[in-house]
């Protein structure tokens, strides 16, 4: 039975880490490291998470000297990991407890590099507001137009570790990525849930003027764009987060 290494960001999700863990902890395949970088920098989020830590012998903790954000928290934890697999999974988000075990299955049988899956879009409640379901195939000129993966429901071999690298960004640090792997690997998409993704008004991913910054950056700065098809892209990337928001 391979490795699986979890890999978490924290940062001011105390509402949610106990869920998040416990939903981790209840998977049915049991070889698995969880990796938190503790990004808050705080006593308080100290003692939280040391207290997570010290249920499980499979848990470590990583305490950042400063905070770094989402990205470079993850590609701290992508350094330590040990795993033949990685998976990431955001502190307020939830799976189900067949993830890890159907994915790597899935991912040995077709020998797979990269897989994200379908997601459950719940609130601060926990009640279910809607979801997202994946394609197959996602090529760059289908991501270039909307960030159709969920970071929480992504797995990847690790024979493609050197290249997951997050950027510095606020929000967009994956679909940076994503654009990325998609240039060089196959994306595929599992139809099934396993993920439930919180959608929070309060998280920094939310802050519109943020998301918007931060696209403009990813077409204009990473990907090269011209001025003027970045804003055009920035404003299809707008609809489509409306859209599935609402929807």
């Amino acid at each position: 039975m391979s490795l699986v290494s979890v890999i978490i960001p924290y940062f001011n999700k105390k509402e949610f880490i106990f869920n998040c863990i416990n939903s981790i902890l209840k998977q049915k395949y049991k070889n698995f490291e969880i990796i938190i970088v503790n990004d808050e920098c705080s006593d308080e989020s100290r003692l939280i998470l040391k207290d997570i830590a010290n249920k499980d012998s499979r848990i470590r903790l990583i305490n950042n000297k400063k905070n770094l954000g989402p990205g470079l928290s993850r590609n701290i934890g992508i350094k330590k990991s040990k795993g033949k697999f990685l998976a990431f999974i955001d502190a307020d988000d939830e799976w189900g407890s067949n993830k890890l075990k159907s994915q790597v299955r899935f991912m040995q049988i077709n020998k797979l590099l990269f897989t994200h899956t379908s997601y459950f879009i719940i609130n601060k409640q926990n009640k279910l507001i809607g979801k997202f379901t994946v394609k197959k195939f996602i090529k760059y000129e289908d991501l270039i137009n909307s960030c159709d993966i969920g970071l929480s429901t992504v797995m990847v071999s690790s024979k493609i570790k050197k290249d997951m690298n997050f950027c510095s960004l606020k929000t967009k640090e994956d679909y940076v990525l994503w654009l990325k792997l998609s240039k060089k690997y196959t994306l595929y998409g599992i139809s099934r849930f396993y993920t439930k993704w919180r959608n929070l008004n309060s998280s920094i991913s939310s802050s519109i003027y943020r998301r918007i910054v931060d696209a403009f950056f990813v077409y204009y700065f990473f990907e090269k764009f011209s001025l003027i098809k970045s804003i055009f892209l920035v404003l299809n990337l707008s609809l489509f987060y409306i859209k599935k928001k609402y929807n």
